[in-house]
């Protein structure tokens, strides 16, 4: 990344703010094209040194010239913010992440990905029982084997919840590994693995990509919006 990657970055983003049609770019009557002050170096030495990693530099830039959080992809990107004296994310499944374990390398393969690709195929089919009591019964019984695998937060080290698009669908930022500073996509609600965000070209969505991809995006949807009377 060299340095001007975010140079105007925050004021193109704020000048969305005067948009009347703003609020029809998705996630933006949540965000409303709000940025979080920039952290100062200062800030960021410390989270980094709370954290004991340092963070991808590209997101470091972000968080340096563009915001600390707030309008993004989706709802929007986390807040990282130090309250009491502690650094943290702040947002829906934040929490999940391992703050503790963020220079732990991200395991991209999964934490044990043999287990769960034969929990996926063990699970119950409705059209294999003839009552739905039944069913239920059996697929009960699988996600509870399936919860602990799927969910474990060894499948997660590493990585930080860095924004949401609802439902329990969710972002993560990887911080640590071979996919440091990508982000992947979390559909784990909907029994649906960890997996690498590409873009329309097929390339692992980095950090930048990723923000900037939306950014470009929410302009152009704009531009294109007729204005109201």
């Amino acid at each position: 990344m060299n340095d001007s990657t975010w140079v105007g970055v925050r004021e193109r983003v704020l000048a969305l703010t005067a948009v009347p049609a703003g609020d029809r770019v998705f996630g933006a009557r949540g965000h409303r094209f709000f940025l979080e002050a920039p952290l100062t170096p200062a800030e960021l030495n410390d989270l980094e040194h709370r954290i004991g990693v340092s963070l991808p530099e590209e997101y470091r830039g972000f968080l340096l010239q563009v915001g600390a959080g707030g309008a993004g992809p989706s709802y929007g990107v986390y807040p990282v913010r130090r309250v009491q004296g502690r650094w943290r994310w702040e947002g829906d499944g934040a929490e999940i992440a391992d703050l503790s374990r963020l220079a732990e390398p991200f395991p991209r393969e999964g934490a044990d990905p043999e287990a769960v690709r034969l929990l996926l195929a063990e699970r119950p089919d409705e059209e294999d029982f003839e009552e739905i009591e039944d069913f239920d019964e059996a697929i009960e019984a699988w996600e509870e084997r399936w919860e602990p695998v799927m969910w474990s937060s060894d499948r997660t080290v590493g990585a930080v919840v860095i924004s949401t698009l609802g439902c329990a669908a969710r972002e993560w930022l990887i911080i640590s590994g071979p996919e440091r500073g990508r982000i992947w996509s979390d559909n784990r609600v909907d029994d649906e693995d960890l997996t690498p965000l590409l873009d329309d070209n097929g390339e692992p969505m980095t950090f930048s990509r990723w923000y900037l991809t939306w950014l470009e995006k929410a302009e152009q949807q704009l531009a294109s919006t007729p204005a109201t009377a």
